[in-house]
């Protein structure tokens, strides 16, 4: 029992069981160091869904990498989800040299590496023993914060300079306070500093739920919170959008506790995050079929202040 939650218990969610983690798991990648990961799953349990959590670049030194977003991954991973966690390309503690060329942001590497990881899946299992042999390879979601949501709107389906980075193998994502559309939406400073922003989310077919902070102040754009909303409105795959009250671009905290990444620390707003993000994927992964209608009603029945879900009208 969390004692500095009160709304959010009324959120349904699966109790938490034990889980196991392996790190740091290490993939080869042509030409450049080993890809180093975080797993996290649960302790039992067989045909595990799969989601690669890609995180974002922000301010610390250690949350932008496998060692981050505990909050969000072992909660998910508790209740019947493995969590897969790269440290990215971009990362200060374990990413590539920021001087070089496609430095410091390596937006196309950090696609890459999560192809590497759809390829090694079964290395990853053979270097996590209680894992091996109970994840199901075709159950697999990504989820991303941030710059980590621009990478998974890529391998989703979305475009960017005209090519087509998405990957078969995923089934779903959760774009969380991911940065909306580029060019002329961009103050002209940031538009130029970041032209891999204008990504084209109509190509983003797969089932995605956009997730935002009510409160976010995106400094790269004049138009407010909503420019992070932007991939529910041009993804035709976007079937929800859940938006989370009273809080900013942390989203309450699932990058890290007590950590400079979350600039509003609200345990309300993360356990919503939490709650109601996991309810979707496990509706998604056929896990519990009606997780995400009951929480939706949940929601509006007794906890509204603290969340509002916008589905889209098929």
């Amino acid at each position: 029992m969390n004692r500095l939650i009160k709304l959010s218990h009324a959120l349904p969610t699966a109790a938490p069981a034990m889980t196991v983690a392996y790190t740091p798991i290490r993939l080869e990648m042509p030409g450049r160091q080993s890809l180093e990961l975080r797993l996290t799953a649960p302790a039992a349990g067989d045909a595990l869904p799969i989601v690669i959590l890609s995180h974002g670049f922000g301010p610390s030194n250690y949350i932008p990498s496998k060692d981050g977003y505990a909050p969000l991954a072992q909660f998910w991973a508790e209740r019947g989800i493995a969590v897969i966690q790269p440290t990215h390309a971009s990362s200060r503690v374990g990413g590539l040299d920021p001087d070089l060329p496609e430095g410091p942001f390596y937006w196309r590497e950090r696609v890459d590496e999560l192809r590497a990881i759809l390829d090694q899946l079964a290395e990853i299992e053979r270097q996590a023993p209680a894992i091996a042999g109970r994840l199901n390879h075709d159950r697999i979601a990504v989820a991303g914060h941030s710059f980590g949501g621009h990478t998974c709107s890529l391998i989703l389906g979305g475009r960017l300079y005209g090519e087509d980075f998405s990957n078969p193998r995923i089934r779903a994502g959760v774009l969380l306070a991911t940065p909306g559309r580029g060019g002329a939406d961009m103050r002209p400073e940031h538009a130029r500093r970041f032209p891999f922003f204008d990504v084209d989310f109509s190509g983003i077919e797969l089932p995605t739920l956009v997730v935002c902070g009510a409160e976010d102040d995106p400094h790269f754009t004049p138009r407010g919170p909503e420019w992070h909303a932007d991939a529910f409105y041009d993804a035709p795959g976007a079937d929800a959008l859940l938006t989370i009250s009273g809080v900013g671009h942390g989203l309450g905290g699932i990058a890290g506790l007590d950590a400079k990444e979350t600039e509003t620390e609200d345990p309300e707003a993360l356990e919503a995050t939490r709650r109601l993000t996991l309810a979707w994927l496990r509706s998604i992964f056929c896990i519990e079929r009606e997780a995400w209608t009951q929480s939706q009603a949940a929601l509006s029945d007794r906890a509204a202040a603290i969340a509002k879900i916008t589905v889209r009208e098929r």
